[in-house]
Parts: C-alpha cells; structure tokens; sequence
C-alpha cells in the first residue's frame, strides 16, 4: 500500500540508483510519477529480477520502469502472483514480457488479483480462448475488477434476454462468445441498462427478430446508450429524411449507426456529405455512409474524383465500406478507366 501523499519531499536516494543501475530514464520519471521516487519502501532489484527471469533484457526492463515506475511499489510476492496468473492465459513466458512491455499499467495493478483469477476462470469455463481473455486483459483490464457474480449476473442476463427474443439454444453460446469478443466493456454495464434498452426497441415497434438483428449489427454497443440519447438520433434521422416511423425502422435496421452516433456526430457527417454535393435523397438510399467521418469521406471523394468519376451523379455504395472494401472498389473503376501502356500497332519513334 502506497501513497502519492508523502511528508517529506526529498527522493529515495536507493531508490534513484538503483533505477540509475537499470538504465532508466530518472528525469522521464521525475517529469511524469515523481511521486514513486519519494516512497520510503521500493523493491527496485526484486521486480527487475522477476522481468529478467521471464527473459526481459536490459532495454526491455528499463523500458517497463520508465512507462510504469509504480511497478516498484509492488512486493515480489504480489508480482509473482500476478505472473502466475497471468500464464493461465499467455502461451509462455516470451508472450507474457511482451504484454508486460506493450501494457505494464495492466499487469501492475495488483489490488484486484482475487477478482482478477476469479474472472479469468470463469472466461474460461465460459468458452472464450485463451488469446481473448490476453487481448481483455491489456485492452479492457477494468472489467477484471468487477466481483465475478457481477459478470456472471450480467453474461446469465444477456443469455435470458437472447432466448427471450427467440434466439435458439443451440447458437447462444457462440452469440455470446462473439458479442464479448467484439465487445467487452459490456460488461461494465448493469443488467438494468441492459433491460431498458431492449425495452426501447421494442416499444419503438421493432420485432423480437429485427432487435437481435441489431445487437449483432450493434457488436453490443447498444448497452452503452440510453433510451433518450437512441429516441434525439432517430427522430434527428426521421426529421432528416422525412420519413415514416416504418421507414425509420428500415433504415436503422440497414444502417445502425442511425441508432449509435448521437445527434452532433450525426448532423457534422450529414453537413460534411451536403458541402460535397451529395443530396439528402442520396444518402437515404445509402444510409451506411454516414458510419465514416467526414475526413475519410472526403479522402475518398477525392481519390474517386481524380479518376473521373462524378459521386454526385450516381450510388455512394463506392464510398461505403472498410478500408480495404474501398481499395478493392477503387481498384475497379481504376482499372475500367485505364488504358494499355503499350499499344502494339503504334509506330516505335527511334531518336539517333
């Protein structure tokens, strides 16, 4: 148990060399966590020599120091845990010091290790692969320190909820391994929040097949909102593209991002799109164009442009997609606007 309060404002002198020994950058700590140099107890060469163990070098040590200096703070004994805990999950130890490395914050926190061993157990038993519960563990550590039954409570709410809306048995447990893999901070939400926006859906006419249509749609990320943020988003579309409650459905059923974004990222996108030329009744056709920021949009318009091809006269569909679905239509119209470098009935100039 540490302090960032502490009585006497001078450094750790053992402390200072010790770090000095390793390599490591006093002045980045000084600049960042002074705090750590002013601890009366530090374990400076014991938690460097747990990192060498598991194969970190010297750079690599003074590297995990410098990012996380707290580190030193933690009793071998806690630290040792934490290894052992975490090799439940990592394929060897390599694996692990490059975790360690890439996230020292996750695997110093120490104070929920119990919660911790007891989640990861559960993830287990749950069916999640070792190499999702790793990625949880540096990308999404928080939901480690929920009490185990807290999560259980809310992974046993979500399975009810999906057999409710006429989910079947036999795809439950891969619809839920999916919804957590591509989204675990639901987790950090209540089974309450959970309920009320289901609840939304529904009373907005949407059916049992069309709301879990949206939770995969969703990846989840529909437990992050709430009733009034989903109602301001769709009655902003609604006034937008003046259309029917039926017809709303229908283009949040295509483009759930109507659902997501709130209202100012859905009028700055919208503003982004008319400055460009393109016309409301455009981008009713091909609502999921609103899922990309105005910067990619435009990047895109340009390169099309550059091409030849007129966006404002025809399907934003060439638009839409990921990264790589835009490169594979880019390709396309690229190679239909191209001709043959090589002519072979045309005359050879030779110049002497």
């Amino acid at each position: 148990c540490y302090t960032t309060d502490t009585k006497s404002r001078e450094e750790n002198k053992k402390t200072v060399e010790s770090l000095h020994r390793l390599s490591v950058d006093i002045k980045k700590i000084r600049r960042l966590k002074e705090w750590v140099l002013l601890q009366d107890v530090a374990y400076v060469k014991e938690i460097a020599g747990i990192l060498q163990e598991m194969g970190a070098d010297e750079t690599t040590v003074a590297n995990i120091l410098e990012r996380c200096p707290e580190a030193i703070l933690h009793t071998p004994a806690e630290i040792n845990s934490q290894r052992a805990l975490w090799q439940l999950v990592c394929q060897n130890e390599k694996q692990l010091i490059k975790l360690i490395e890439q996230f020292p914050e996750s695997f110093f926190t120490t104070e929920y290790h119990e919660n911790q061993k007891a989640n990861i157990l559960f993830f287990q038993e749950l069916g999640l692969k070792n190499n999702i519960i790793t990625r949880f563990l540096t990308s999404a550590p928080n939901i480690f320190y929920n009490h185990v039954e807290k999560n259980k409570n809310l992974i046993e709410t979500l399975q009810r909820n999906y057999l409710n809306l006429g989910g079947s048995d036999a795809n439950m447990k891969i619809w839920i391994l999916k919804l957590l893999s591509q989204n675990p901070f639901i987790l950090l939400n209540t089974s309450t929040v959970i309920q009320e926006n289901l609840e939304f859906l529904q009373k907005n006419d949407f059916t049992d097949h069309e709301v879990l249509q949206l939770l995969s749609k969703l990846k989840g990320f529909i437990f992050q909102l709430t009733p009034t943020t989903m109602q301001k988003s769709m009655l902003f579309s609604q006034n937008v593209f003046k259309c029917s409650d039926q017809e709303l459905k229908q283009l949040v059923l295509k483009c759930p991002a109507l659902l997501y974004y709130s209202v100012p990222v859905l009028e700055e996108r919208l503003e982004g799109l008319l400055k460009e030329g393109i016309s409301v009744a455009q981008i009713r056709e091909t609502p999921m164009v609103l899922e990309l920021t105005t910067q990619i949009v435009q990047y895109r318009i340009k390169k099309l442009s550059a091409l030849g091809y007129d966006i404002r006269s025809g399907s934003l569909e060439s638009l839409n997609g990921t990264k790589k679905d835009f490169e594979v239509n880019y390709g396309k119209i690229q190679s239909k606007k191209e001709r043959p470098i090589f002519n072979p009935v045309a005359p050879i100039n030779i110049e002497d």
